[in-house]
């Protein structure tokens, strides 16, 4: 019969490095902590602050641990339960990822792409496939990502994923359920991407819409950057909608007050307003109001005689006494009595 070799054993048991998830049993409670053993001589020290609640562990309790120190100031192997329970969930998180599953991974190194790991699965994410824009890898180290499995190994526990997928299958969900609620006349909220000497391009909800120069203000506009600027965020109304071609127009001004329209409200039917021939017509004349507002004066109000032209009574630049007869918001038509000349 073959000799024990005890110091064989020995050897084993003090074969312990950090970063090793170890089962075992609560021998000792301390004030400090307790010892913890995890097979044959090998005991380890758990501190105190490490469990959520101290007072609860009772000796005989079973866990897993983390070996954190293979030897600390006595001399004693260091572990860890919260570490190692934060593993254990990564382990069960891991195993439960199918391909095409979305997950969260937090990245801690760079090596042609993201590096992480969750649970004792490795996780990688390609460089190509973290965004189809330019993105500082540095500036997603330690903060968390969603990415969507494109390939597993089970054998050697590796998920390799891909951000960029995940974020172009929001997108086309995004713009498939901003087609679905889109309409006429729809108020929504944009933020201004590009501008151009003829418009502008605007953000809605990820999807690139077009607003033209004349549509910004109701005052004649030099520049787009005399009313809007680069990231700014506005409302806007559609006033135009292409489905087939996904097209859309907005309108700034459309959702402000028309000057024009409060002009003319203002107006009273039988006010007697002082104006100028601005352009003669077959029929009459149109007539401009110091707020700006025209109308048609026509010639009926000025003589009963048909065989006459209107230039016979009046001429561009003619300065009037007119009377308002009938006024439309909607069509912004106007149209006046000729009273006198002034």
């Amino acid at each position: 019969m073959d000799k024990f070799d005890m110091e064989a054993v020995e050897r084993t048991f003090l074969n312990t490095k950090s970063g090793e998830l170890h089962s075992g049993v609560v021998v000792i409670k301390r004030a400090d902590g307790v010892i913890f053993n995890i097979g044959g001589k090998r005991d380890a020290f758990i501190p105190r602050e490490d469990f959520e609640n101290f007072e609860e562990v009772k000796i005989g309790d079973r866990f897993q641990v983390i070996i954190t120190k293979s030897k600390n100031e006595e001399g004693m192997i260091e572990a860890s339960k919260s570490k190692a329970d934060v593993i254990s969930i990564g382990i069960q998180n891991a195993q439960k990822i199918k391909l095409g599953s979305v997950f969260t991974f937090v990245p801690t190194q760079i090596k042609n792409g993201l590096i992480s790991k969750l649970g004792d699965y490795d996780i990688f994410v390609p460089k190509d496939q973290v965004s189809d824009r330019f993105v500082d890898l540095n500036l997603l180290i330690g903060k968390q990502q969603e990415a969507i499995a494109t390939e597993i190994d089970r054998e050697n526990k590796m998920i390799v994923a891909s951000i960029k997928l995940l974020q172009q299958q929001e997108r086309e969900q995004n713009e498939k359920l901003f087609w679905s609620s889109i309409f006429i006349n729809k108020i929504v909220k944009g933020t201004v991407k590009k501008i151009l000497p003829y418009g502008a391009f605007v953000e809605v909800d990820g999807v690139d819409c077009f607003i033209h120069i004349s549509d910004l203000s109701y005052d004649r506009v030099d520049s787009p950057n005399d009313v809007i600027s680069v990231g700014q965020t506005l409302n806007f109304k559609v006033i135009e909608l292409d489905r087939e071609a996904k097209k859309i127009k907005l309108g700034l001004k459309q959702i402000l007050p028309d000057p024009t329209v409060e002009k003319i409200e203002k107006l009273k039917i039988g006010e007697v307003v002082e104006g100028e021939v601005q352009k003669l017509l077959p029929f009459g004349a149109i007539v401009k109001l110091e707020n700006g507002l025209k109308g048609l004066m026509h010639i009926s109000t000025i003589t009963e005689r048909r065989d006459v032209a209107v230039h016979e009574f009046v001429h561009v630049g003619d300065k009037v006494n007119v009377e308002v007869l009938s006024k439309d918001s909607e069509s912004k038509k106007i149209s006046f009595s000729f009273l006198s000349k002034i």
